[in-house]
């Protein structure tokens, strides 16, 4: 079994497209979900420490558990977690990437855009 983590936003528009875009791209059978509002923001900011602390609790629970040596950060058209235009939304995933690439060098880290038509592309 092989599993893959994504750090995703709650909206219920973006859970499928995502989880069958990371099915495909890393070839993994499961994909392990860590959902908050906004997550892109919440790990760009770093200002709430205690959504930070539960996120990554999470995350190393599936690294240690499931093995996932993939994970990604999700940002998205029209969330209400992280109202912002697209650009600011962009520069949040990036950062957000940073710091999670930060904290599991050995593991691939992406980040992926779900635009308006709930299409999923990789942008870093």
């Amino acid at each position: 079994m092989r599993f893959c983590t994504v750090i995703n936003c709650m909206d219920g528009r973006v859970q499928l497209p995502v989880i069958q875009y990371l099915q495909n791209r890393f070839n993994c059978e499961y994909v392990d979900v860590i959902s908050e509002p906004g997550p892109n923001r919440i790990l760009a900011e770093q200002t709430n420490s205690t959504l930070i602390a539960s996120i990554l609790s999470r995350l190393t629970i599936s690294v240690d558990k499931h093995q996932s040596r993939q994970i990604a950060v999700v940002g998205h058209h029209d969330c209400a977690g992280n109202p912002v235009s697209k650009e600011t939304q962009l520069e949040h995933l990036h950062k957000a990437v940073q710091f999670i690439a930060r904290r599991y060098p050995e593991h691939t880290v992406i980040g992926l855009w779900v635009d308006e038509n709930w299409r999923v592309e990789e942008v870093c």
